[in-house]
């Protein structure tokens, strides 16, 4: 089968923001990266790498409240190619689930997304509470980070642990861990077990330092649970999707993790309730 990929986590807009602190120092500290770190892309940058490493669709992250005319180019542009990720603070409330749904309504918006180290609340808080219906009621997946960051922020709140008692409450709710799950890798896979609404993204994490017990889960219950992901141009797709194909997996697994989970859980038709 000829490689196919879909790319959930890309950004294309970093050189257009003065960057915050933690960024500065996860860029010099943890990745040891050069210029591209803050990079802004074009449509054609994009389309290039995308058709070189076999990346069909690309998940671009907006801003829900001020979404970048950039980042919206791209959709406007080649629909086909790519969609939005709605980022947003749980802890603006409903200013910030109206902005989501106005922007879903105008633009091919696949999922909202959150990042609890910023606010240093986990996804269990009742900040989020809201989102959580909100998204049910719009048929959206939420991607929610997990792990502990690698900027200098707080980790704790990134417990996947949280997310059981969130599944519990809302087992309608299509949740995706996403930047791993280090060091709680065992976590999160027994709540991907219990759980037929949690997936995991591996975006900003190389496939090759996956750990043993994550490529166990991808080969044998987890098939339809691990999904590739870049975080490009932070960790570029490049890289990625070749390490990806250098992973020890069974037949047809490689297919499902770089391409048919992300398509069933973001591209599946959706059913809003307007």
């Amino acid at each position: 089968m000829k490689l196919r990929a879909i790319d959930p986590w890309v950004n294309v807009n970093m050189g257009d923001q003065v960057p915050p602190e933690f960024m500065l120092r996860v860029k010099e500290d943890y990745f040891r990266a050069g210029s591209e770190f803050f990079k802004s892309l074009s449509i054609d940058e994009m389309l290039e790498t995308m058709d070189r490493v076999g990346v069909e669709k690309s998940i671009l992250s907006v801003e829900v409240s001020h979404p970048s005319e950039h980042v919206l180019a791209f959709t406007k542009a080649y629909p086909n190619r790519f969609a939005l990720a709605g980022t947003l603070d749980p802890r603006r409330g409903m200013k910030a689930l109206w902005a989501l749904e106005e922007l879903a309504k105008q633009h091919p918006v696949v999922m909202a997304r959150v990042v609890p180290f910023l606010c240093d609340l986990p996804p269990n808080d009742r900040a989020y509470f809201p989102l959580y219906a909100k998204c049910i009621e719009l048929d959206l997946p939420v991607s929610i980070n997990t792990g502990i960051p690698g900027p200098p922020m707080p980790g704790e709140c990134q417990n996947p642990i949280h997310l059981d008692q969130v599944c519990l409450f809302f087992p309608e709710l299509k949740l995706v861990m996403a930047h791993g799950a280090d060091p709680w890798w065992s976590v999160a896979i027994r709540l991907m077990l219990k759980y037929k609404n949690l997936h995991l993204m591996t975006s900003a994490y190389a496939p090759r330092y996956l750990p043993s017990e994550l490529i166990h889960f991808l080969n044998t219950r987890g098939q339809h649970k691990i999904l590739y992901a870049s975080d490009h141009p932070v960790l570029s797709m490049e890289r990625c999707v070749k390490e990806a194909t250098e992973l020890e997996l069974r037949p047809g697994v490689l297919d499902k993790y770089l391409y048919a989970n992300a398509e069933r859980v973001f591209f599946s038709p959706r059913s809003p309730r307007y």
